[in-house]
């Protein structure tokens, strides 16, 4: 995703947005419908072109569905993906045989699968409807300081220009400038393992018609099909007690012969990174007229693929908020989407320790359960609506 010369920096708005990810984007296309003047800002050049974030759930679909009552937003993104109606759970010493399988396809959506898409292409679809409404990004400008008043907030750009709005809300990941300047706190911790993340492509036993997830005594191991290479380009994401600070194909191929024995051969790798994962929840979501929305509000495991999902859905609701005008819609942002992050980062936190446990016993154990939810429609069911976050409508 490109851009072209970025536009002048206006002299004020009524709502700044800092961070034009996933996040930034569903806001800023929430507020165009709504005839909201806003400026969208990010301190990238142009967008970036890796995949990172790499499944869109049911209910983010259905955002798109009310972001474009027509269905085209959601289309063009499904045309861009792969839909998958299955996640696996497996034991990396006997693979061939799931320990449990959930199935998205019943689910009560007019989405009823995972939506298998490269982060760059959910930016590209929400980009152009945000071009369609007449906004764009704002581009390169990074925000050094934000400052508040009675009356508005004034951003102060790196190049010294300023931008005066009356609301700014913070879209700015992790490290969020916005946040720093609200003095929220950003309570929890990091995991000790890292994360290796990869594309590559593999004939994979299992196929692409499975998200597969597989527990062995060295860490988890997410396998996700990705559209492209004739069916046989995947997402791998795994823990590893300290993986290398770029893992190379060599390190690919062992991993994955170590976790998931016989499963993978993999011919190419396409790109890879290491990352540390953190477990955080912002205090507040509100302090006056800064708002925190997407990563800068919460961040989590990336088992289950909630991340950026959540943070569309943050957009959204904030949008939805910001449109209506009113201080207590505002509030109701907050108590309405803080108790949402809470439980994703619960629920992909005890994702990420029952398929880290390093006992034998514990692993034992884990294996038994699963093989006893795999019998049990109900409980599928449920932990199904939970991943797809249709339980967050």
């Amino acid at each position: 995703m490109t851009s072209t010369a970025p536009a002048a920096l206006p002299a004020r708005t009524d709502v700044a947005i800092v961070g034009a990810g996933p996040t930034g984007l569903a806001l800023a296309v929430t507020l165009a419908g709504a005839g909201i003047d806003f400026v969208l800002l990010d301190r990238q050049a142009e967008g970036a072109n890796t995949s990172r974030a790499a499944v869109v759930h049911a209910r983010t679909l259905e955002v798109l569905d009310e972001l474009d009552p027509t269905g085209a937003l959601s289309a063009e993104l499904a045309g861009r993906g792969l839909p998958v109606t299955r996640f696996a759970l497996r034991d990396g010493a006997r693979p061939a045989r799931p320990l449990a399988t959930l199935s998205f396809d019943a689910l009560p959506t007019a989405h009823p699968y995972a939506l298998m898409v490269p982060q760059y292409e959910t930016e590209a679809v929400l980009l152009g409807r945000l071009r369609a409404l007449g906004g764009d990004v704002h581009r390169p400008y990074e925000v050094r300081s934000v400052t508040q008043d009675p009356d508005g907030v004034t951003l102060t750009m790196a190049s010294g220009e300023t931008l005066r709005a009356a609301h700014a809300v913070g879209a700015d990941g992790m490290h969020s400038t916005v946040r720093e300047a609200a003095g929220i706190g950003f309570t929890g911790s990091a995991y000790e393992e890292s994360f290796v993340l990869a594309d590559v492509v593999m004939d994979w036993a299992p196929g692409n018609t499975e998200v597969s997830l597989t527990f062995a005594a060295a860490g988890l191991t997410v396998v996700a099909p990705l559209p492209g290479e004739g069916g046989r380009r995947y997402r791998v994401v795994a823990t590893v007690p300290e993986a290398p600070a770029e893992p190379g194909l060599d390190f690919v191929r062992a991993l994955l012969e170590a976790r998931a024995p016989g499963q993978a051969t993999v011919h190419a790798l396409v790109w890879s990174s290491r990352f540390r994962v953190h477990h955080r929840v912002a205090g507040h979501y509100r302090a006056g007229r800064l708002l925190l929305a997407g990563d800068a509000a919460h961040v989590h495991s990336p088992a289950g693929g909630q991340g950026m999902n959540t943070g569309i859905q943050d957009g959204y609701a904030l949008g939805r908020a910001l449109a209506e005008g009113r201080p207590d819609s505002l509030d109701a942002y907050e108590a309405r989407r803080r108790p949402v992050a809470l439980r994703v980062v619960a629920l992909t936190d005890r994702m990420t320790r029952i398929a880290t446990a390093r006992a034998p016993l514990a692993r034992g154990v884990r294996n038994t359960l699963l093989r006893l939810l795999g019998r049990i429609p109900a409980l599928r069911t449920r932990l199904a609506t939970e991943l797809a976050e249709l339980t967050y409508r």
